[in-house]
């Protein structure tokens, strides 16, 4: 069940379930996203944990206030604010493109709430020969610019996102359409995400990117970057997978991330 969370300038929309140490599951900028529509399927898998699936600002249930900076540092000084509102200090972010872009903002701008990070083929920080930009965000910043998008629009964005496009069912283009249809950003395009390339080396937290080797949004070569910039991260690649790692390879995705997330709970010490 959604509830809402007031962080000061709109109603934070999140979904919580489970007991235990608390990850923050933060999902992409792709239209019709919602956080439960990129996490749901990979909660049961995690019920020892509290977790918090959260509709980013503009995405979901979740309103997009008028705003003049930019969307990953509006998002995550929101999801901060949640966290704070729900009385949790500290915990595990997990998340996927722009949500995993969210989260290297918080663990950046406040290392002290942040455990340890799985991030999905994040966004935030590019090359410096994009654009041209990726198919996979071409199509995604064309259904931005369409004053009312089609279906058939969602359904090629969809079958981008998946390696195996029998992923891509009819039910899945359709929440994703009627999702879209719902929370259309108006937002410029491209979008003005920010660029948190020359603030990596602040994340302090122990970082897990994962990848799929196939990515035609997020590039694989794009990750080169972040490894590099993060103190302490590593990189798994999964082959024959797109962009929607924890939905396209779900089993795979949950032990991985369990294990990673697990390990602080073995006793090694996150950096502070």
């Amino acid at each position: 069940m959604t509830s809402t969370l007031d962080v000061g300038d709109l109603e934070l929309a999140y979904t919580e379930s489970g007991t235990g140490a608390p990850v923050v599951w933060l999902h992409g900028s792709g239209p019709g996203a919602t956080g439960m529509s990129n996490f749901g399927a990979n909660l049961p898998a995690f019920d020892d944990f509290r977790n918090i699936v959260v509709d980013l600002p503009g995405w979901g249930r979740s309103p997009r206030p008028v705003m003049d900076e930019p969307l990953i540092f509006h998002a995550a000084e929101r999801v901060g604010r949640a966290m704070t509102a729900l009385g949790i200090d500290r915990a595990h972010l997990v998340g996927n493109s722009y949500g995993g872009a969210v989260a290297m903002r918080i663990a950046m701008s406040h290392p002290e709430r942040v455990d340890r990070l799985v991030l999905m083929a994040p966004g935030g920080v590019l090359p410096t020969d994009a654009p041209p930009w990726p198919v996979g965000l071409e199509r995604l910043f064309g259904y931005m610019a369409a004053e009312r998008p089609s279906r058939e629009a969602m359904s090629e964005f969809v079958h981008l996102m998946v390696y195996d496009e029998t992923l891509a069912t009819d039910a899945l283009i359709d929440e994703r359409y009627e999702s879209s249809l719902r929370a259309h950003p108006e937002l410029p395009v491209p979008p003005n995400f920010g660029d948190l390339t020359p603030d990596l080396g602040l994340i302090g937290a122990p970082t897990l990117l994962l990848w799929g080797r196939e990515d035609q949004t997020v590039p694989l070569s794009w990750a080169t970057k972040i490894l590099n910039g993060i103190p302490d991260a590593e990189l798994r690649v999964l082959p024959n997978c797109r962009h929607w790692v924890q939905y396209e390879r779900a089993p795979e995705f949950n032990q991985i991330v369990r294990e990673f997330l697990t390990r602080a709970a073995a006793g090694v010490t996150p950096k502070e």
